[in-house]
Formats: structure tokens, C-alpha cells, sequence
């Protein structure tokens, strides 16, 4: 202290220049990793399971899916058919296809089909022989009216018959309806064909009217959103073909590329007015705690200082950020403001009592400098304490908040009574203490037993909730869930077909395939297990002889030796004799439909040549396509492994032959409790597993794990540290006792409110034992000191306004828009009050009257 104040634009200087350097490499060098799987050590059996899955399948890892919905399955399949040709190439998309393979799965889609479904189908092929084969020889308005003038004799004699019939006719006067009001419209042949039936709407897009396109961007981890670009690109592209909501589409992105960059936005969104609101209320509580403008630039600027540096170092020890040790910030500031506060407030009562400013900057490191060395020590023991675990992302934070702590003791000792120095501040006419709170000091220590008994029985009353405490290592309940990648992504998992929390297995031959693929569904947890076994269809030799046979009958209709297109006027003459046909056959019953569509014929016979035209292509556009389909599905080969296609082989089994399994679960496969049972189940019998639901149960229990571990690690050092500088077991005890119950509390609190812990707010735990301690260190040494009234001295009201800054930095993350960072925010202040009401009430009532009297009132802190 007496070279700072000897030298003190050297120590200015000299830290400001470190200062810079933590800026400029912050500036230059910070990056963040969203990936909550790298907050655990690479070495660990479910993160090698994960490596090697993503080895073998390198598509699975970091990809984007674009999810279209559209009015009709036929919109959704040409839209993701020309995204994927469109993005097939370009620049950031190593690859680009759909996993439903649409070439391949319309020529064999009848294979894949249950034997009765194929009969079904092929039946109603050749039931409708009668109405394609004309249809397909005539694709005109002529041949459509003889058809139908045709079908209204045959089906006259059967109910059945005669209702396809007439709803038939509606579909076709709808179309040409809207054909004569200028509308452009066309037949849905799927529909008509059924009978005029529509599919049954599930809640949601239906699956068949929504179609996946998958990606495997190129990331550039450089920056903080890796896969901005490659998402913008999608985006533009999606918009340039018209895939738009506008154009009746839904156009989607999620997947882990996504569900990153957009976390990070999530993250980063108002965190410069939030940082810069929790400066300017931490200057106003400093205002109110230190009375002195310049003092409180003084703190301001050692706070600030050392963040850049403990900023810098980060950068240079880790590297990357994770989302839990880029808390380092609120830590620091939580602990670093408070280290300045006991320094400021202890200098203002020695400047109090000498009026020098010198000898009170000196007086004031003698008397608080122990007890800042002791709580900068047992805070760096405790967060030390977490590096031998498992669990990086605290381990990490506990690295650079451990190094914090160095910068932030060693920043409070010189730079800022340097700082003090050069600004010299006003001498203090006012005592520093709060009489009035002596009362409070006299009623606890004449109620000790009350208080003590209260705590105890209030600690007991939340054992029940502590033992249902539970932690939410369900990365998606981080997330904003009104992102889109997010609601995308809940939304695929409503249906098991698309659902994304799935198990993935890899196995290195066909015959231990399926043995695992056996054993895993016997498992009542697994609803059913996908292999390249899977696309293989059963019965084919079977199947493909009712395609043979569907093929001969209905050649005509499939290779039709199509009429010579009528003039208009014998298309004119055909719509009127139609029409005055269909209304003689029910002139004795009168039919709605058959009327309506009367009407339409002869509207369509009246208006220009044009509009017929327009009927005609409104009539027959999605005929000749189904006519295509059909065509294709009628060339269904026997399929093999090897004769599917390259990049549908290459999902399920690599060029060196390892296969992969892919199970889902029974039930919400984003709900943890399933999620848990069902990694455990696949884990009892393949140990080898991976996918989200392995990831994240193993990662919950790793972080519990850890914190057990780290807990115990931390609260032995802290012992030993408070051990030999206290030199006293009851003094050891009345330090860390109190602390305990505060945690207890604060975790029982937690869950009678509903705060689950999660990977965001676990960080309050470290965190507020670092804070905890610090503040019972400076109490338990005051009262070896000899202060009788601990609220009314000074000590306390540098607690207290340093609880509030402290609490400012926790409240401000309940503004962001990130639901993990508004959690830690919450569990945070929950911690703090519990961490404050130990403290001021329950310390004291543990620490009872002082071993012998203070030597004098400097003394007193």
C-alpha cells in the first residue's frame, strides 16, 4: 500500500495498460460455444459414444432442417423439391437432401405398404380402370363430359356408387366455377378419387402436406452465430422460389445450427442497455453507499478494470465461452464491487477518524485487509474446487472466477487507493455507522434462542421440498420457446415420426443390428427402432406380383393411345349435349349436384374459347400428374440394401459398414422423466448409445455429480483455510454454519417456487458461497475484534449496499430474454436474500457476544 501511494500514476498507468490488453483481446478474441454437450469433459463414456456416432455420421451434427408446410402435399413436395435443387451446390451447403427421397420412394412407395394395403390399393387402381383409360385416351372437356354422362348410368343402380358419383360432380363444378369467375383453380384428383373424402386433420400441418429438407451447413466458428450465413442464405433462397407465406407455404428452420444461433441472439438481445441500465442503478447505489463522487469513480473504475482483465485472461486460458462461464461477468461484478465497498467504506471511517487521507488509506488496509485476504483466498479455494470435475462448464468458470478473484484482491490493495490518491476525495465529516440499527443487535442477542429455534424449525419444515429438489438438464427448456427454431423443433416432436429426441446406436454388422434391434424392443420404453433394415419392405415377392398384374390390366391407362383434340366447336357441342343429357336422367328425382354441374357445362359452353381452355387445364393438370405417379409406382423392383440410393444408404451405414440404429421413445420424447427412463432402458442393453435423451439424462447426473463433488472439495479447503487463520474449531463453525443453512434454504425456497435447477442457474450455488462466505469471514473477525453491535457498525452497511449491487447485477438478467439467464437471475436473488438474512440475523445469533471488548472504535470493522 505504500508504494501505490508513493507511486500512484505508475500503479494507474501500469493497470491501465493490462487493462487495454484484457479489452483488445476481449474485443479481438471472445467467442462462445452454445453447444451444452462441450460443458462436459470429452472424456467421458457418453461424450465418446457421441464422438463416434458423429465420426461414423458426420450429417447428424450441426445441421439445419427447413420444415415446409403447405396447403396440399403436392405444394409441399415441389417447394422442398426446388429449395433442394436451388441450395444443391452453393457456396456454405456441403449437402442438401431430403430424407424421404422422393424419386425412390414414388417408384417403390406401394412396397413399403402392408400386404392388405397393397391389395386395397391396386383394387381400387382397377376399379377406377373404367374412368381412367377414356380419360387418359380423351384428356379433354369432350372426353370428360362422356365419361361422366357415362358413370351416371352406372352407378344409378348402387348407393355407394351414385354418392362418389355426386361428389365427383361437386369437385368438378367447383372447378370450373371458379374457372368462369377468373379464379385459378384445379381438381384434386387425390380427393375424387376417394371418393371426395378429405384426409383427416390432425391438430397441426398434417405430415403429408408437410415435407423436411436437410442440410449440413459450412460453420464459420469464428464468429458467434457459426451458421449465420449459411441460414441466410437458406432464407433468401426460400424466398426467392416463392416459398413464402404469402404463397401459402410455411417456411421453417431449426435443428442444432439454428437452435444455436438463434440462442445466441436470444442470449445477446438488450444485453447492451441491460449492462448499461446495471451501471447506471450500481453508480446510484454506490452514490447512496460512498457519498463521494469521486470515490465512487474510483470503485467504478476498479470494477471495470478488473473485469477487462479477468475478461482478457478467460479469453487467453479457455478460449471459447460456454454459457455457463460467461456468467464470469455478473460473478465479478457480484464479488468485485463488494471487495471495493469494504475497502471504500472502512477508508471513509478512517478518514473519519484521522482526516488524512494517507494515513487513513493505510489505516484502512490494516484493519480490513485480513479479512479481505482471508475471504479473496477462501473464495479462490472454492471456486478452484470445481476443476478436477467432470463438468466443464463450471470447472471453467471456476478457473476464470478463481483468477477474478486474484485480480479483483489485488485491483482493490493498489489500484484503487492509487486511483483514491490521485483523486482525493473530500474529508468525511459524518460517522460512517448506523446507530439506529443497534436496536435490532440487542434484540437478537437478547432472542438468540428464538432466532436459532425459527431457523431451525423453518430449515426442517423445507426438508421435504429439498428432497424433491430436481434438475432440468433439458437444454430445450433454456430456450425461449417462441423462437422459431424452437417451436419448430416441439412441434416435429408432437409427432413420433419426426420427433428429434431420439437414440442413435451404431453397430458393425447386418446379424448385430439386429440383435440390438431386438433386444432394444423389448423395452416397454421404445415405441419402435429405425435401421437400414427398416426401408428394406417385407413380402415384396408377393407385393410386386399385385404390381405386375396392375400393370398389365391398366397398360391402356398408363400408355394410353391418346385422340386427336376436338375444335371448339365440337367442345362446345359435347358441354351441351352433357348437359342437357345429365338433366333429362333426373328430371323425375332432381339432383342438386347433377344440376349444378349442368349449369357449369353450359356456362362453360357460353364463355370465350380461353376460358374453356383454363377449365380444361383446371380439369386435367393433376390428372396427368397422378397418371405420372401411378406410371411410377407401377415400376416398383425388389429392393436391396445396395439398390437404394447413395444418400439414402449413407444416413443408415457407412462405406465401411457400420449401421445405425435409431429409437424412439413412447410418449413425449421432450419431457425429462421419459426422456431419463428411456436412456436408461436403451443404456442397460447398448451401452454404446447416444442422441439428445442419452445426453441429456448422463449430463443431469454429471452435474450432480459434480457439485457433490466440488461441494465437498470447496468446503473442506474453506475449512482448512478458515482453520489455520482462525485457529479456532468453534470459529470455523460459526463461519460455515450459518452458510450451510443459507444454501439449504435458498435450494428449499427454489423449489417451493417452482425453480428447477438448470445448467444456467446452477452457477448461483458457487457463486453465492463465494459471496456467503466473504460476507461471514468479515462478521466472524469483527466480533473476535470485539464489536458488540455488528448491524449498527460500518461493516454492515458495506454488506448491505454491496447485497444491492450484487442484487442490481442478478435482477438485471431477469430482463433478458433468454429463459436460462432470466432462471439464474431468479435463483440468484432467491440465494442472495437467503445468503443477506444469514448474515444479518442468524450470524449474528450464532456468534452471540464477542470473546472479549473492541480496543477502540477503529476496531469496530
Amino acid at each position: 500500500m505504500a508504494f501505490c501511494l508513493r507511486w500512484p500514476w505508475t500503479v494507474v498507468l501500469l493497470t491501465l495498460a493490462l487493462t487495454g490488453g484484457g479489452v483488445y483481446l476481449t474485443v479481438e478474441r471472445f467467442a462462445i460455444d452454445t453447444d451444452t454437450t462441450n460443458l462436459f469433459s470429452p472424456n467421458m463414456a457418453w461424450r465418446k459414444n457421441q464422438t463416434a456416432l458423429y465420426r461414423a455420421f458426420p450429417q447428424l451434427e450441426n445441421s439445419i432442417v427447413a420444415v415446409i408446410d403447405a396447403k396440399t402435399g403436392e405444394a409441399a413436395d415441389d417447394a422442398a423439391a426446388r429449395l433442394t435443387a436451388a441450395l444443391a451446390g452453393k457456396p456454405l451447403m456441403q449437402r442438401v437432401w431430403r430424407p424421404d427421397d422422393p424419386a425412390f420412394f414414388m417408384k417403390n412407395g406401394l412396397l413399403y405398404l402392408d400386404l392388405p394395403e397393397v391389395e386395397h390399393t391396386v383394387g381400387m387402381m382397377l376399379g377406377q380402370r373404367d374412368v381412367l383409360t377414356p380419360l387418359a385416351q380423351d384428356p379433354t372437356l369432350r372426353g370428360l363430359s362422356t365419361v361422366l354422362v357415362a358413370n351416371q348410368k352406372r352407378a344409378a343402380g348402387s348407393e355407394r356408387a351414385t354418392a362418389m358419383y355426386l361428389a365427383g360432380l361437386d369437385e368438378f363444378s367447383r372447378a370450373f366455377e371458379e374457372t368462369l369467375a377468373g379464379r385459378q383453380t384445379q381438381v384434386d384428383w387425390e380427393k375424387l378419387l376417394a371418393g371426395g373424402k378429405a384426409d383427416a386433420a390432425p391438430a397441426g400441418p398434417p405430415l403429408e402436406k408437410r415435407r423436411i429438407v436437410l442440410i449440413t451447413p459450412t460453420l464459420d466458428f469464428t464468429a458467434l452465430q457459426p451458421a449465420a450465413d449459411a441460414i441466410a442464405l437458406v432464407r433468401k433462397t426460400a424466398a426467392e422460389l416463392g416459398v413464402t407465406k404469402e404463397n401459402g407455404f410455411l417456411f421453417r428452420l431449426t435443428g442444432e445450427a439454428p437452435l444455436a444461433d438463434e440462442e445466441f441472439a436470444t442470449l445477446s438481445e438488450n444485453m447492451a442497455l441491460n449492462t448499461a441500465g446495471t451501471l447506471v442503478v450500481v453508480s446510484f447505489i454506490l452514490l447512496a453507499a460512498l457519498r463521494s463522487p469521486k470515490l465512487i469513480l474510483a470503485v467504478l473504475l476498479t470494477l471495470l478494470a478488473g473485469l477487462a482483465m479477468t475478461s482478457g485472461v478467460g479469453v487467453l486460458l479457455i478460449g471459447r465461452f460456454n454459457l455457463i462461464s460467461v456468467a464470469f461477468a455478473a460473478l465479478f461484478i457480484g464479488l468485485g464491487v463488494d471487495f471495493g465497498i469494504q475497502f471504500a467504506t472502512r477508508y471513509r471511517e478512517e478518514r473519519h477518524g484521522h482526516g488524512d487521507l494517507e494515513r487513513a488509506l493505510l489505516a484502512a488496509t490494516r484493519g480490513i485487509g485480513g479479512s479481505l485476504t482471508l475471504a479473496a483466498v477462501s473464495l479462490l479455494a472454492g471456486f478452484f474446487c470445481f476443476l478436477p470435475t467432470k463438468f466443464l462448464g463450471v470447472a471453467e468458470l471456476g478457473l476464470i472466477a478463481g483468477v477474478g478473484m486474484i485480480i479483483a484482491y489485488v485491483a482493490t490493495l493498489s489500484f484503487l487507493p492509487a486511483l483514491i490518491k490521485i483523486l482525493h476525495p473530500p474529508a468525511e465529516h459524518v460517522p460512517i455507522a448506523t446507530h439506529s440499527l443497534a436496536a435490532v443487535d440487542h434484540w437478537i442477542a437478547h432472542h438468540r434462542k428464538l432466532v436459532l429455534f425459527g431457523t431451525a424449525a423453518v430449515v426442517l419444515a423445507g426438508t421435504p421440498y429439498l428432497l424433491r429438489l430436481r434438475f432440468d438438464s433439458n437444454p430445450m427448456n433454456l430456450r425461449d420457446q417462441k423462437v422459431e427454431s424452437v417451436a419448430t423443433f416441439l412441434d416435429l416432436n408432437a409427432d413420433p415420426k419426426t420427433a428429434p429426441n431420439k437414440i442413435e446406436t451404431l453397430a458393425s454388422s447386418f446379424e448385430a443390428a439386429r440383435e440390438l434391434k431386438q433386444k432394444i424392443l423389448a423395452l416397454p420404453e421404445v415405441d419402435h427402432v429405425d435401421s437400414i433394415e427398416s426401408l428394406i419392405p417385407v413380402d415384396q415377392d408377393e407385393k410386386l406380383a399385385l404390381i405386375e398384374r396392375a400393370s398389365k390390366e391398366l397398360h391402356d391407362a398408363l400408355y394410353p393411345k391418346v385422340r386427336p383434340a376436338p375444335s371448339d366447336a365440337e367442345t362446345i357441342k359435347a358441354l351441351t349435349n352433357a348437359a342437357r343429357t345429365l338433366r333429362a336422367a333426373v328430371a323425375k328425382a332432381p339432383s342438386p349436384q347433377t344440376l349444378r354441374f349442368a349449369a357449369a357445362l353450359d356456362g362453360l359452353a357460353k364463355a370465350r374459347p380461353e376460358i374453356r381452355e383454363k377449365a380444361r387445364a383446371a380439369a386435367f393438370t393433376g390428372f396427368e400428374k397422378l397418371m405420372g405417379q401411378m406410371r411410377d409406382a407401377l415400376k416398383a423392383q425388389r429392393v436391396t440394401p445396395d439398390s437404394l440410393p447413395e444418400q439414402l444408404r449413407s444416413d443408415w451405414m457407412t462405406p465401411t459398414g457400420v449401421l445405425r440404429l435409431e429409437t424412439t421413445p413412447k410418449g413425449d420424447g421432450n419431457d425429462l422423466e421419459v426422456m431419463t427412463k428411456f436412456a436408461d432402458a436403451v443404456l442397460s442393453v447398448a451401452p454404446e448409445s447416444s442422441g439428445a435423451p442419452v445426453i441429456i439424462s448422463e449430463a443431469g447426473k454429471t452435474v450432480t455429480q459434480a457439485f457433490l463433488q466440488a461441494g465437498i472439495y470447496a468446503f473442506v479447503a474453506v475449512f482448512l483455510i478458515l482453520a489455520i487463520a482462525l485457529r479456532n474449531a468453534k470459529d470455523v463453525a460459526l463461519t460455515l454454519g450459518p452458510l450451510v443453512l443459507a444454501g439449504v434454504m435458498s435450494l428449499q425456497a427454489a423449489e417451493i417456487l417452482g425453480v428447477p435447477l438448470n445448467f444456467a442457474n446452477i452457477i448461483a450455488l458457487p457463486l453465492m458461497f463465494g459471496v456467503g462466505v466473504a460476507f461471514h469471514i468479515y462478521y466472524v473477525i469483527a466480533w473476535r475484534k470485539g464489536v458488540v453491535d455488528m448491524l449498527a457498525s460500518s461493516l454492515t452497511r458495506a454488506i448491505f449496499f454491496s447485497s444491492l449491487t450484487t442484487g442490481t447485477a442478478f435482477g438485471s438478467l431477469f430482463l433478458s430474454s433468454h429463459p436460462g439467464t432470466a432462471s439464474m437471475g431468479e435463483f440468484l436473488t432467491i440465494s442472495l436474500f437467503f445468503t443477506l438474512l444469514a448474515a444479518f440475523i442468524i450470524v449474528p445469533a450464532f456468534l452471540g457476544p464477542p470473546p472479549h471488548p473492541a480496543e477502540g472504535e477503529a476496531d469496530a470493522a
